[in-house]
């Protein structure tokens, strides 16, 4: 990587953030919210073109969001329709709320979140350790559903004597923010010389502020839509219309209707991205730039170089690295994750090691020694998520320890998790030939066992109802 010109020294803050300069009313972390550095890549082919990454996982709460979250809450303030001590209430993906988390924190404000399901856990753990109350609702359902997010939110709001809904899918501040901050700052790195910047849609603002400004300040520079496969926007962009939309697993990005705040006019070309292309492109960023970007990075990257490879004359196109894959690193960068969702490439061979996520040969199997405590075994199940250890012994399986082994064995009492695994373990093993057919699992697991699989005396690895599962759904496609 090298650093952009423009961006090789910090920026300092200008009269263009929320506050113009002056600073925050709270901790001086607020300060340091925009000014993100500029990098290029370096490592991965852009085709004819240089290929320009805005770090915005460099914000203090960890995404592009801090901006809108810090220009909301301030513009509620000036309007006085939020007073001191009062409670903020907003709809969001994770990242939105843990830019207002971070706001209200400082300020002294209570904030009440609604989010999808389908977030990460460490940005739910992230906003609770902010003082955030979090109410988790389906990910699911569309807008007009009692349970979709937005509306219970709207519905929190006017129920909590106080409360402001931020509602940054149409909350005038949220473009402004990017209009007035985030695009003059950009163009600034990038000497007034932008041809294309790749951008996605989560509440629209990002798009329509940088497109508001660009048109006025650089007419030159195209917007292009990064999209994941399943939401609606690219394909209004490319025909006019959209087919039902479907569900997709990037996070914070596309929809299932058009934000009052996404002014779709700005954009001129647009790319749906499946959701293995964008995992697998910020796993790529990480490994050979050393970014360490978010799901929905991963679908504006891949965007952003299908775009920079499809040019026939160099152009300058930077895109945004929108928030930290530290809150991924339990699904996007968990090897076990992606193969369980069927998003890691993979050799199919016909027999049952294609329904083998986690191989021993490949070290992905926690196990035990005959030898090693119960406590031992408690905590890899725990550090691993795991509910069932193999016991290695010499090469070879020689029991199999599961939850219910372990407490029935420590639950008289508990000083028990001192002996050894061979106390508690099974020696009564279910294994199954990897040449076996798949209706061979249907007998094992009806006795509540679970499958281990063999080539003749080599131990392969554990098949459980849940490996099925997964292997039957990716049949779907």
């Amino acid at each position: 990587m090298s650093i952009a010109h423009a961006s090789s020294a910090p920026i300092q803050s200008t009269d263009n953030s929320p506050s113009g300069g002056q600073g925050h009313d709270g901790p001086a972390i607020l300060s340091l919210i925009g000014n993100t550095p500029l990098v290029r890549v370096t490592k991965i082919d852009t085709g004819p073109c240089e290929l320009y990454l805005k770090l915005e996982n460099q914000n203090p709460g960890g995404s592009i969001k801090d901006r809108i979250g810090l220009a909301m809450v301030e513009g509620a303030e000036r309007s006085s329709r939020l007073k001191p001590g009062g409670t903020v209430v907003e709809a969001t993906a994770g990242n939105t709320g843990l830019g207002l988390a971070l706001v209200c924190a400082a300020k002294g404000y209570r904030l009440v979140l609604v989010i999808p399901d389908k977030m990460a856990a460490e940005k739910i753990n992230h906003l609770r350790a902010l003082g955030a109350e979090i109410h988790v609702t389906r990910s699911d359902v569309g807008k007009g559903h009692p349970d979709y997010y937005q509306d219970i939110a709207e519905r929190l709001a006017a129920e909590i004597p106080g409360a402001v809904y931020m509602n940054q899918f149409a909350n005038p501040d949220n473009p402004a923010a990017h209009e007035r901050w985030t695009g003059p700052e950009l163009l600034r790195q990038m000497d007034g010389r932008l041809d294309a910047v790749v951008v996605g849609v989560g509440s629209g603002g990002t798009l329509t502020g940088l497109g508001r400004y660009f048109r006025q300040a650089s007419p030159r520079t195209r917007l292009v839509l990064a999209d994941p496969q399943g939401s609606i926007l690219r394909d209004l962009v490319k025909t006019g219309r959209h087919d039902e939309p479907g569900s997709w697993v990037v996070e914070g990005i596309g929809e299932d209707f058009v934000p009052p705040n996404c002014d779709l006019q700005y954009v001129e070309d647009a790319y749906t991205i499946p959701d293995a292309e964008s995992l697998n492109a910020a796993r790529e960023l990480l490994r050979k730039e050393g970014i360490l970007g978010g799901s929905s990075s991963g679908t504006l990257f891949a965007a952003a170089l299908r775009y920079c490879r499809a040019q026939t004359t160099p152009k300058r196109v930077v895109t945004l690295v929108c928030d930290t894959g530290n809150k991924y690193l339990s699904k996007m960068f968990n090897d076990g994750w992606m193969a369980d969702q069927g998003f890691l490439p993979s050799t199919r061979t016909g027999d049952l090691r294609d329904l083998i996520t986690r191989r021993v040969d490949k070290g992905q199997v926690v196990t035990v020694s005959p030898d090693d405590t119960l406590l031992t075994a408690y905590k890899r199940m725990r550090i691993s998520d795991v509910s069932q250890l193999p016991v290695m012994q010499d090469g070879r399986v020689v029991g199999l320890l599961d939850e219910s082994d372990l407490l029935l064995h420590v639950e008289p009492d508990p000083s028990r998790f001192r002996e050894a695994v061979r106390e508690a373990m099974t020696s009564r093993l279910e294994t199954v030939p990897v040449t076996a057919p798949i209706s061979a699992l249907d007998a094992i697991f009806s006795r509540n066992m679970v499958a281990l699989v063999t080539e003749g005396d080599a131990f392969l690895g554990l098949l459980t109802r849940v490996d099925l599962l997964n292997h039957l759904r990716r049949q779907l496609g």
